[in-house]
């Protein structure tokens, strides 16, 4: 029976792994500290944060999420710990709440290795603070309890932590923040959720359960939702648990499964499955008003499921590690084991054990991503052109829309686990931030390993290939791209753009091209803003483009002076609200002149790269994607024929 708790009232715990589940309506900081005796922290190497998530017998998120997942091990914790505190902040970012009275109560579940609720407590009666010690659990007399606390501290992190005894807490508190500030900047942005909950996938078929493993993954931002109570769920899944069995279940918690809309256009049924066998996967199988909003929920879905199914087996398989090691030292301890045949019975044993539940999780695992690789061998074929990659030949009969789509493809992800599977990454349009096509050579291995001036065209390369999909994808006249090359250093891969007439002008070289540009963009986003605030979009001069618009800069910082790089911030900062959007071709140690003053210009734009890398993160666990860009196929002229289509399309509106 789950006991609810108030402030100050405690609960006892089994001495097994536990997690600690946090639930809030807007992204948190989760982390924790280990105290001794005396609740005393001492030092930062006993805080488990973001930007250090991981101590003995604990781990945390890694980055600020709306959901939470702390693992907790009490017997694998240090001898000397008598107290794990479990600490939530707000994070410091632009634009979010600054106090807890001014969002959802958060509430926070203990678990145990079912996945039962042992104990929950929601905090309320938060109302100027922005961080707050949620709950701890101490030992007493070799005996876990959890603690009720709730104690805000409206100065922040740092007086959170200098309370717990952390030496130097503002600097601490400081790299928290920071390492957050990172994490954000290289997470891919979560879809909204769609009203009346997301797609529920069919287990796939009998299987045994996977070994007690729950992964500490920080699920994406979701909106406030009251708190129910669950059925039970299997650690390392997020479901309700299968009454005999089976692979992981894809029901998250507090996601209802909901039919689409009843005015939506449904996708055709499968054929019915085989028994014991999963349904057959169909294209635009998610809730939708339209076909392309259809398909774009189950791509995110896809996105989401294989995040999901391979944490389950990387916790698994990391609970099977722990276990041998914790078996071992039990049995090693015995100084009669380490003699003889005995100490060895005992290593093969555990071994044996590790190996055996190392290998239910991959056959779990391998189930999913089969089903989930079936679903996109017929997803992919069934895309619209802003979904598909260029060698889909909806590209050759592509013709220029008249509204713009929901989202763009800008590249494929995939996991170690299975390379060929490939999830497209889609970003939402208009566009909510500027792009950055990095063209160093030190961001990753792969690019090291390509000629400099080599890797610099790529980069071009990739640039003029998403701005062509961004023209291609809206309506005749209301996308427009200017280019900023102050050395002409790239007019061979602008050339399709520069032949096609689709540029709102020559590329701009020099300083007074920069400048001019710059000047004009600026002026827009201002004009846009003062006729927004007051309600006077008539009063815009006639000769301002309304269009959306796209600056392209390639070969930055050359050629910007202080006043250019203050324009180009305020671009990349106030730009996007108003629809003027920046994509940066860039190698971020060729700008290290300029110091932090350039760290949130980096930080405001999502990170690609023009050869394979695996730098972006998801929004929901936080593993390492490898990111693939889109390429043209060799010899193919696609992108030269949708220029054409596209300025075709401009002339006939007479744009």
């Amino acid at each position: 029976m789950t006991a609810e708790l108030v402030r100050g009232q405690n609960h006892p715990l089994p001495r097994t792994r536990l997690e600690i589940r946090v639930s809030a309506g807007t992204p948190v900081v989760a982390g924790a500290t280990l105290g001794d005796a005396r609740g005393a922290v001492g030092g930062a190497e006993r805080v488990a944060h973001p930007g250090s998530p991981h101590l003995p017998g604990l781990e945390v998120s890694q980055q600020a999420a709306a959901d939470h997942r702390l693992a907790v091990d009490p017997e694998a914790l240090p001898a000397d710990v008598h107290r794990v505190t479990v600490l939530l902040a707000l994070p410091a970012v632009a634009g979010g709440p600054t106090r807890f009275g001014a969002v959802p109560a958060p509430f926070v579940a203990v678990t145990g290795l079912d996945g039962d609720e042992i104990a929950t407590f929601t905090l309320t009666g938060l109302d100027a603070e922005s961080a707050v010690s949620a709950l701890e659990l101490y030992r007493r007399q070799d005996a876990w309890k959890v603690r009720a606390v709730g104690q805000g501290y409206a100065g922040g992190l740092a007086d959170m932590l200098a309370d717990q005894g952390v030496s130097d807490a503002a600097a601490l508190a400081g790299s928290i923040q920071e390492a957050v500030a990172r994490a954000l900047a290289r997470s891919v942005a979560p879809p909204p959720r769609a009203p009346g909950g997301d797609r529920v996938r069919r287990p796939a078929g009998p299987a045994g359960p996977l070994p007690p493993a729950p992964a500490p993954e920080p699920p994406a931002a979701t909106a406030p939702q009251p708190h129910t109570p669950q059925p039970r769920t299997v650690p390392g899944q997020d479901g309700p648990a299968p009454a005999t069995g089976g692979p992981i279940a894809y029901t998250h918690p507090r996601r209802q499964p909901a039919a689409p809309p009843p005015a939506a256009p449904t996708a055709p049924p499968a054929p019915p499955a085989p028994p014991g066998q999963p349904a057959q996967p169909v294209a635009g199988d998610a809730a939708g008003w339209s076909m392309d909003e259809r398909l774009y929920n189950q791509i995110w879905g896809m996105f989401e499921d294989l995040a999901r199914a391979v944490a389950a087996y990387r916790s698994a398989v990391d609970f099977a590690e722990s276990r041998m090691d914790q078996e071992l030292d039990r049995a090693l301890s015995d100084p009669r084991n380490r003699i003889g045949g005995a100490g060895d019975r005992a290593r093969e044993q555990a071994r044996a054990k590790r190996d055996e539940l190392a290998s239910r999780a991959r056959e779990a695992l391998d189930r999913d991503l089969a089903q989930l690789a079936a679903e996109a061998a017929v997803v992919e074929p069934a895309l619209p052109a802003a979904y598909a990659g260029w060698g889909n030949p909806v590209w050759h009969a592509h013709r220029v829309p008249m509204e713009m789509p929901m989202a763009l493809r800008i590249g494929d992800l995939h996991l170690p686990e299975r390379t060929d599977l490939r999830v497209p990454l889609l970003v939402r349009l208009p566009l909510e931030r500027g792009i950055w096509v990095d063209s160093g050579r030190t961001a990753s291995e792969a690019a090291a390993s390509v000629d400099a001036d080599r890797l610099r065209r790529l980069a071009v390369e990739t640039a003029v290939a998403h701005a062509a999909r961004l023209l291609a994808v809206h309506p005749p006249g209301e996308f427009s791209v200017h280019v900023i090359d102050p050395a002409g250093s790239a007019a061979g891969p602008l050339a399709p753009l520069v032949e096609a007439g689709v540029l709102a002008g020559p590329p701009a070289s020099g300083a007074g091209g920069v400048a001019a540009v710059l000047a004009r963009l600026t002026r827009r986003v201002d004009l846009v803003q003062m006729a927004v605030r007051a309600r006077a979009a008539d009063s815009l001069p006639p000769d301002l483009d309304t269009a959306e618009q796209l600056l392209v800069v390639n070969d930055f910082p050359h050629g910007f002076d202080d006043r250019a790089v203050t324009q180009l911030r305020y671009l990349a900062d106030e730009g996007p609200s108003v629809g003027v959007h920046l994509m940066m071709v860039a190698d971020r140690e060729e700008a290290s002149a300029y110091g932090p003053v350039l760290d949130p210009l980096w930080r405001s734009l999502l990170r690609i790269t023009p050869v394979a890398d695996s730098h972006l993160a998801d929004p929901w666990v936080g593993h390492a994607w490898t990111y693939e860009p889109l390429a043209v196929p060799p010899g193919s002229r696609v992108l030269e024929e949708v220029l054409a289509a596209v300025a075709a399309a401009r002339r006939a509106a007479g744009r």
